[in-house]
């Protein structure tokens, strides 16, 4: 689980596949009301209280987004609690919870896989690999100085996805940005058929 403040009221959490089978959750669970995800959130709080100083008092948007390389980003949003809600001056309002957790959540999946680099020499190993896979896909992104690997399940072969996935994993790192972040705040390098694009301009280092 990693934890990255984006803001005053802002965090984004990275949850991997293996955070959540170590606490028996399925990726279908996060759709479910149920004991074991409720008890992931409170753990995720906690720990982006001690981390960050994040504090979950007050109404919360969360945004769960799944990936399917990757794992899944939630991303937490605090809002301010609204005392009016009790009516100022009404006899309620010595009787706000202390912890209030009203938790509005949005639920999105994705198919895109992402994965980022340090290095580019690293990438260009990895393109030279998956070149025999999938030439014509790819989008290259720079964001957060980490050269980023985007490719869209309409242009992969899907029998081909869990052996590029493995190379991916070998070279690069599952990265916690969301597709629509990166259409956002990514500076576009090569916007299609980036591992072709890659491997015709530079070669391997042996």
């Amino acid at each position: 689980m990693r934890i990255e403040r984006l803001g005053q009221d802002k965090i984004r959490i990275f949850l991997t596949f293996d955070d959540l089978s170590e606490r028996g959750i399925q990726k279908e669970d996060m759709w479910q009301e149920i004991p074991k995800v409720h008890d992931l959130f409170t753990e995720m709080m906690d720990q982006a209280y001690n981390e960050v100083g994040f504090d979950a008092t007050g109404p919360l948007a969360v945004e769960v987004f799944a990936l399917p390389a990757q794992g899944m980003v939630v991303i937490v949003t605090r809002g301010k609690y609204d005392h009016h809600h009790f009516g100022v001056g009404s006899p309620y309002e010595d009787e706000l919870p202390e912890e209030v957790y009203e938790m509005e959540v949005t639920l999105e999946q994705s198919d895109t896989i992402l994965y980022s680099f340090d290095d580019f020499e690293v990438l260009i190993e990895a393109a030279h690999v998956l070149r025999h896979m999938h030439d014509e896909a790819g989008r290259l992104y720079k964001y957060n100085g980490k050269w980023v690997l985007r490719l869209e399940p309409d242009e992969l072969d899907e029998g081909k996805i869990p052996a590029l996935i493995a190379v991916l994993a070998e070279f690069g790192e599952a990265t916690s940005v969301t597709p629509a972040m990166l259409d956002e705040y990514g500076e576009v390098i090569m916007a299609e058929n980036a591992i072709d694009v890659i491997c015709s301009h530079f070669k391997r280092q042996d």
